[in-house]
Order: C-alpha cells, then structure tokens, then sequence
C-alpha cells in the first residue's frame, strides 16, 4: 500500500461552472476525498481532507459552498448485512440492527444497494453530521456505485474484484450476473490480504486456481501484495473500467470508487 495525498485539477475547472457539475464525496472515518466531474469527464479530485473542513470548511470554502448541479456523498460503514428487497420490512429496522451491535454514537442506515437487494449499514453520528451539510437524501453507502459499475460490465462467476481503502478490503463476486457475496474485511500486509481473499474463494467453493483477482483502490501495479496473491491466484491485476473520463496522468484503478459514484440516484437515509 501506498501513502499518498493527490490533487487534480483540470485547466479548464471553474467553480463558476459549477451548476453543470456533479460533485463526489467519499468520506472515510476522520477523512474525505472529493471528485468533480463535468457530464462524464473527470475535472478535479482531491484526498484526504480533514473530516471537519465539511462542516466547518476553510481552505476548501469557495468549493464545498458552490451550488452544484447534483451532489453525491458516500457514507462509510462500520458493519453491514445485505436482504432481498422482497424480505426488508422498514418496520423491523430495529430488529435488524441487532446483528450490527450498535454502539453509542452510531446510527443505522438502509438504502437500495442494487435492483434486488438492501443493504443495513451503522455509520459514526458525526459522519452523519457532515453529511447532512448536503443533505441526507443524497448519502448513499460508500461503495454503492461501485458495486453497480462492476454489476454493469458483465462480471464473470469466477472473478473477485477487491477495492483496498488503506488497511480495509471489500470483497465482490457475481454469479450468472447477479450479486453472490460482498464483504469487508480489515487486514494487515500482504498476506492476511492474500488470506481473505482464498477465505472468499473458499467460501464461494471455487478453486484459487480458476479464480481471476481485479483490484482497485489504494494500491500500485507494481505492489507486492499483487505479486502474493498471484502466487495463488489464476490472474490478478488492477481494475481497467473506468465510469469518468480521466486525464492520462490519473488511473482508472484509483478512483474507480469514488468515481463510481457519480451513477448513483440520490436516497433518503432511514
């Protein structure tokens, strides 16, 4: 993994355009990244921010304050678990919160992960908090489009795609087209992530050997921890689908999450 802190903008970025841009915030627990785009084109993006500049912005003022014409806010989770949309029963939401173990400070959340299926997720009050500088209706859980942008490029049944997020994997397969598994896990080096991933493809009774690995995220072409899953794995490699148009100095892998984003629906948090 890598530490980095990138910006972009593009020559051609003007806040005073902002009513035909959509802007993208992915926060994480004491950080958020920001993208801009213009139709499908990629025209700013930026890491790592302190989670206070959302509701108290200061360098980033001028551009958190501009009037945009659609925002999207991905919300982290701090646990999950995924229904068919035929068994959610908005009543029973705090039933299901149950298996969260909610803690002081957290609040449950349920939203439309995909055509079929909901997923109940606990996120921090005070991420909540910045969010709500946007308006909850446009909160949507973090990985959402993510999930949808992969569910749309014909995933095979043997391919896992894993986004990395500093020390955190979410984990994804489909079958015939359809959501099969989704999970996150924390790991720590190169070989608990190698470990989680055979722990999936076990759980999914497919041999390692047949299994092609597709990575995003935090995560260089050039890292070991490609090098250690290949040694167990078909084929692994980064992820090449790209949903924005993207500057050639930008790769797709990087951003594919946050980038993903921008095909979510705004939706009212439960």
């Amino acid at each position: 993994m890598s530490e980095h802190n990138y910006n972009y903008h593009d020559d051609n970025f003007s806040l005073d355009k902002a009513e035909g841009y959509t802007l993208l915030i992915q926060i994480e627990k004491a950080a958020f990244t920001y993208a801009i785009a213009d139709e499908n084109k990629l025209v700013a993006w930026a890491e790592n921010h302190p989670l206070d500049e959302l509701t108290d912005p200061q360098e980033l003022l001028d551009l958190l304050s501009a009037k945009y014409k659609q925002v999207v806010v991905g919300l982290p989770s701090g646990g999950f678990t995924l229904l068919p949309k035929s068994m959610f029963n908005l009543d029973h939401i705090t039933d299901l919160a149950r298996y969260l173990d909610v803690k002081t400070g957290q609040k449950v959340l349920a939203q439309d992960l995909d055509a079929e299926n909901v997923i109940i997720y606990k996120t921090q009050e005070d991420v909540l908090a910045a969010a709500e500088e946007f308006g909850l209706r446009n909160a949507v859980f973090s990985l959402q489009g993510w999930v949808n942008a992969i569910a749309k490029n014909t995933p095979g049944d043997s391919d896992l795609y894993l986004d990395i997020n500093v020390n955190n994997v979410d984990i994804l397969n489909f079958k015939a087209g359809k959501l099969r598994f989704y999970n996150t896990f924390e790991f720590n080096g190169d070989d608990e992530l190698a470990y989680f991933a055979a722990f999936v493809s076990d759980e999914l009774a497919l041999p390692p050997s047949l299994i092609n690995i597709y990575l995003s995220g935090d995560i260089n072409a050039d890292d070991k921890s490609i090098s250690r899953l290949a040694e167990f794995f078909a084929q692994v490699q980064v992820n090449t689908l790209t949903v924005l148009q993207l500057p050639e100095e930008i790769v797709a892998h990087r951003i594919l999450s946050i980038a993903a984003l921008s095909l979510c629906v705004s939706s009212e948090a439960v």
